[in-house]
């Protein structure tokens, strides 16, 4: 599985030679958002996760996934990481599984805790009223986007390089 992390330095989908079968468990207390990453690592939405509930999903080994809260677009874990990345579909007997994959929240700052929350119960035209520094309402403009966490992760890549 190391071999392919190393790969994949920007998230994207590699190639669909490696058939595998997972079900994602939502466990995280709020409806997730199911993104698979394209060939060229665009987002593409697999559908949203009640809480407790889960979505059997066939896959490939090279096709990253990520999660999002489906309300306000804040990072969900998956298995504990940022991104998963299938695992082949067969288990220590050689026998075919469907392998569980935990969908969790992750434990936020409580910056970023309150800032979720302003969002969902303040209007953004009413942030400038807010009796906070003026720095924290810049922050508030930004609230999370998965392609803008893709775009910054493709602009570190193109860097490096």
């Amino acid at each position: 599985m190391a071999a392919v992390r190393a790969e994949i330095l920007i998230p994207r989908s590699l190639h669909s030679d490696i058939p595998t079968y997972v079900e994602f468990c939502n466990r995280a207390g709020e409806v997730a958002r199911a993104w698979w990453l394209d060939f060229n690592g665009n987002p593409v939405c697999y559908g949203d996760i009640s809480p407790g509930n889960h979505l059997r999903m066939n896959t490939y080994v090279t096709h990253p996934w990520v999660f999002r809260n489906a309300l306000n677009d804040a990072k969900l874990l998956v298995n504990l990481e940022d991104v998963y990345f299938p695992e082949p579909p067969v288990d220590e007997d050689g026998e075919t599984v469907f392998r569980q994959v935990v969908i969790t929240s992750p434990v936020y700052s409580l910056k970023d805790y309150c800032s979720m929350l302003i969002r969902k119960l303040v209007k953004e035209a009413d942030f400038k009223k807010l009796e906070i520094a003026e720095s924290l309402k810049e922050d508030l403009k930004e609230a999370p986007s998965l392609e803008q966490e893709l775009r910054q992760l493709n602009a570190a890549h193109n860097v490096k390089c």
